[in-house]
């Protein structure tokens, strides 16, 4: 594989239009596979990338980690137990680690220090790219077999999106009967709300309206907290072990009102960045101490935990909704636009791919 074809952004300011980039990818390694690409999931975090609002942009830059493909080629040390080719398979947001450090060592390589994302580096990385693309080229140990009984178009986002809804819930013991509260219904959110059913919570959705109350009992919560009842905070006082927040706009107000809502030792996490003007919070301390709450972020998850994920989304019957769109220069201008008006329900996922890099 000399060379791969993709779908990005080479120039500056050229949001959300895209252009046809053709790479030279990294060399292969022994412990590398190629993957031909059937589907790749839109994440909220690409139009981020592409912008430069979490720095950069790095240029030419091709999105897209949520990924869904065929093993094609192996490197040597990649064994038939691991993966044949012609496996179905699948990328998330991660594509590599240091494997010796002592995060990678105990099973947190995604919080490695020198991972390598599988798109949008915070420097240039122009050999590696994203997943609008026809191949993709990916350490082994960052690939995962998709079960049967799970569709291409519904793997895609779990890829990302679902492992991001479900970290926090693992990282805090997530377990039979904890009290879990979801703020925000959306891409994130909707999986979270099914994932934390799976692991046996009593979930509450919060969202700014009634307008997904119906939406959030059909995913299986079992209650229901619009936040713009101006009581919402004193009704829910001490009613969470946890608290996800699924949105990438958080403010001083927004944590303050999320900790009083957590019994002694909850925790509130945080999983979606937000752009850098936006970064920087002023806690109130006072909040923290007088509840013992916690609070704390996640990025995505271990190989592990993917793997996890996969097996609970089969074992449970985990759906995202899904919008699919083939992948175009057009569809994909279209798809950014729609997903920076929150028209979308939920997850845009780009198929079509061998009709368009034939």
């Amino acid at each position: 594989m000399e060379t791969i074809t993709g779908l990005g952004v080479a120039k500056p300011n050229t949001y959300p239009n895209v252009e046809k980039i053709t790479y030279k990818p990294a060399e292969l390694r022994p412990t590398d596979v190629d993957i031909k690409i059937i589907a790749c999931g839109i994440c909220g975090a690409d139009p981020h990338f592409v912008r430069g609002d979490w720095g950069g942009p790095h240029l030419p830059i091709i999105p897209g980690h949520e990924i869904i493909g065929h093993v094609v080629h192996k490197g040597s040390e990649v064994s038939d137990e691991e993966f044949k080719v012609g496996d179905r398979v699948g990328v998330g947001a991660l594509a590599d680690s240091c494997a010796s450090c002592y995060r990678c060592k105990h099973g947190f390589e995604n919080n490695c220090r020198q991972a390598v994302t599988t798109y949008g580096n915070h420097v240039s990385m122009p050999e590696r790219q994203g997943g609008y693309a026809s191949h993709t080229r990916v350490n082994s140990k960052f690939v995962f077999k998709i079960p049967d009984n799970i569709s291409t178009e519904h793997a895609a986002p779990l890829m990302c999106g679902g492992m991001t809804s479900l970290s926090p819930l693992l990282a805090t013991g997530v377990s039979k009967d904890t009290r879990v509260g979801i703020v925000g219904i959306g891409g994130i959110g909707h999986m979270g709300i099914m994932f934390a059913k799976a692991l046996g919570a009593h979930v509450t959705a919060l969202s700014s309206s009634e307008k997904k109350k119906q939406l959030a009992l059909d995913l299986g919560a079992d209650r229901f907290v619009a936040t713009d009842d101006p009581d919402f905070v004193e009704k829910n006082l001490d009613a969470f072990d946890v608290v996800v927040h699924t949105g990438a706009f958080v403010n001083n107000k927004m944590i303050s009102d999320m900790t009083k809502m957590l019994r002694p030792n909850g925790r509130l996490q945080l999983i979606t960045g937000p752009d850098l003007e936006d970064m920087s919070l002023n806690l109130n301390v006072f909040d923290l101490i007088m509840n013992n709450a916690n609070v704390g972020g996640i990025a995505s998850g271990s190989g592990a935990q993917i793997k996890y994920m996969l097996k609970l989304a089969s074992e449970n019957n985990i759906v995202p909704m899904v919008e699919t769109i083939n992948i175009s220069e057009a569809n994909v201008k279209k798809a950014w636009n729609r997903l920076d008006s929150n028209d979308v329900k939920f997850r845009f996922v780009l198929t079509g791919y061998d009709e368009f890099f034939k």
